[in-house]
């Protein structure tokens, strides 16, 4: 007489037992997203910490370009452009002035022969000599 044919056993062929190789599969699978988790936190903590370098790094080359903050800036820029304006207001009351001086006052002075402007000569420098090394 032939032995009886165990099903279920796990090295046999046609298994269908549900023990063993279903918690081997899914104790991989566990094992593979705690992996995966670990990873990404891993990676999360690690971008925080680069993302913080780069900050500091930044801010300390902003240190070292000895630039002004904008408000300063804003500030300086208003003071300019109301000198700018005075500054405008002056010329015209100063070239109003000129005109009423010129009016009352306009001495004509008269031009003399011996007041002629000289001419300019020009005169070519000499040409340099090549120097040559000494030995």
């Amino acid at each position: 007489m032939l032995a009886p044919v165990r099903r279920g056993h796990h090295n046999m062929p046609g298994n269908f037992w549900k023990g063993d190789p279903m918690q081997t599969t899914n104790r991989f699978l566990d094992d593979l997203a705690k992996v995966a988790n670990g990873a990404v936190s891993t990676m999360s903590g690690i971008k925080g910490e680069i993302e913080a370098l780069i900050r500091q790094r930044m801010d300390s080359i902003v240190a070292d370009m000895d630039l002004v903050p904008r408000d300063e800036f804003d500030a300086v820029k208003a003071m300019a452009a109301k000198a700018r304006t005075e500054q405008e207001k002056l010329e015209k009351r100063v070239a109003e002035l000129e005109a009423r001086l010129g009016k009352a006052s306009a001495p004509k002075i008269k031009k003399t022969a011996g007041t002629a402007k000289p001419k300019k000569t020009t005169a070519k420098a000499p040409a340099k000599k090549a120097k040559t090394p000494k030995k």
